[in-house]
């Protein structure tokens, strides 16, 4: 089990060289931070992602599957998905039958050796397979316990969620209509932000190795990730409340400010503009080389024109090629991108600059993938693949102090589960008739 480290001073007085000496000294401590964590059966964005994190901050990470493993292994022509593909990377796979007394023996003997146990299952699942708060900090009294959850403790804790349910029950879905329809919204950033909330929570409890139980249980509601997110929508109705006496919801910059917004190009490429005050309004024009009415200077009178000074920036743009008006912006310094389609972000020269997107081979396929948003050190040895489902279930057996004969009897009874040697990934593509 690996050793914790303050990684602050409990107190700095004053700044002096001593105690900036002794910040370094603590931040210099973090590096050495190895911590092990245990993905419990982690099946979604948000305790997969959070995992995914710890590892690219160092941890080790092993994801404990159960035998029909992680359920985005077998989305996309019946092998992983992009979802496993990009949050697996860096870990390792044990896969046991938490159902059967050996895998209970397994995980019996792995959670003395864990600094952090993470976990996404229901309330009921987490009791039946004996990964509670209780059973774990019984079996680790020192670990930093981290469940990820549909609802934290209330009338609804032990109801399910997922990304979709937060955002209907926390107001997003009802300002995001398609058609009329209430409409999630694309990606699950509900999943992502309580992910994030973990890794906040869990290094929180890692940097203070004097912290009590309750510091060292975390428990992240996707739910109650919606409220924190949402904060300043809800500050908005209830102050127009106080103000107008009427719940209207603040609109967001675009639909509020007109000229704020993405606008097609001459060559059918789309620019997003950054127009957010009058100052930007005079630059837009100025630095495309047209003149425009006065009257339109302020915000105020935009907002009362919207229609017209949307059919002016929208004219003004579409003579333009997109390298064309880009060029001009840019000189400008203007606030502006492309909006991108997916198979094309990545190959932007600001995504390719430093260390943003890690390049891997999984399954003999290359991979970029994107890496912390800002730059950490390099890891030390080179990041693992995603791996297979139980590709290092041995290895693990033996490290937990399993014998040869005891690790082949729980893979041949089925309570541990190892790769099936030259079984194909995904199914392959039927070729098209001619």
């Amino acid at each position: 089990m690996s050793t914790r480290h303050a990684l602050l001073p409990a107190e700095i007085e004053e700044d002096s060289p001593e105690n900036r000496a002794s910040a370094m000294d603590a931040f210099a401590a973090a590096t050495a931070l190895k911590p092990r964590l245990v993905e419990v059966f982690a099946e979604s964005r948000d305790a997969a992602g959070c995992g995914f994190a710890l590892a690219q901050l160092g941890a080790d990470v092993i994801k404990l599957e159960s035998p029909v493993g992680d359920p985005t292994r077998t989305l996309v022509r019946g092998g992983p998905s992009g979802t496993y593909i990009a949050y697996s990377r860096g870990k390792r796979s044990l896969c046991v039958d938490l159902a059967s007394p050996g895998g209970q023996e397994v995980l019996t003997r792995l959670l003395p050796t864990v600094d952090i146990v993470l976990h996404n299952l229901a309330p009921a699942s987490a009791r039946r397979l004996g990964v509670t708060y209780e059973a774990c900090v019984g079996a680790n009294p020192a670990m930093v316990y981290c469940h990820i959850r549909g609802y934290n403790e209330g009338p609804q804790g032990d109801d399910l969620a997922s990304n979709p349910i937060a955002e209907a029950a926390t107001g997003v879905m009802e300002a995001h209509r398609i058609d009329g329809r209430p409409s999630r919204l694309g990606p699950s950033y509900h999943d992502q932000f309580a992910g994030c909330y973990a890794v906040i929570g869990i290094l929180a409890a890692l940097l203070d190795p004097a912290a009590d139980a309750d510091r060292r249980k975390i428990e992240v509601g996707l739910y109650e990730t919606g409220l924190h997110v949402a904060a300043r929508d809800y500050a908005g109705v209830q102050l127009k409340m106080h103000l107008t006496g009427r719940p209207d919801p603040e609109p967001s910059g675009e639909f509020s400010m007109p000229g704020y917004g993405a606008y097609e190009t001459a060559d059918g490429r789309w620019i997003y503009l950054v127009m957010l005050t009058d100052r930007h309004w005079a630059d837009f024009w100025a630095a495309i080389g047209l003149a425009v009415d006065p009257a339109l200077a302020t915000l105020r009178a935009r907002k009362k024109q919207r229609d017209n000074v949307e059919a002016l920036v929208r004219a003004a743009v579409s003579r333009l090629t997109y390298d064309a008006l880009s060029a001009q912006l840019g000189a400008a310094r203007f606030g502006f991108t492309e909006v991108l389609p997916m198979d094309r972000v990545l190959h932007a020269p600001q995504a390719q600059h430093g260390r943003k997107v890690a390049h891997l081979t999984f399954q003999d396929l290359p991979f970029d993938l994107p890496d912390l948003p800002y730059d950490a050190a390099p890891a030390a040895t080179g990041e693992r693949p995603p791996p297979l489902l139980g590709e290092h279930t041995r290895e693990m057996l033996a490290t937990l102090g399993f014998s040869g004969e005891e690790r082949e009897a729980l893979i041949a009874s089925g309570s541990a589960i190892v790769p099936k040697p030259g079984a194909p990934v995904w199914a392959p593509v039927a070729a098209k008739a001619s």
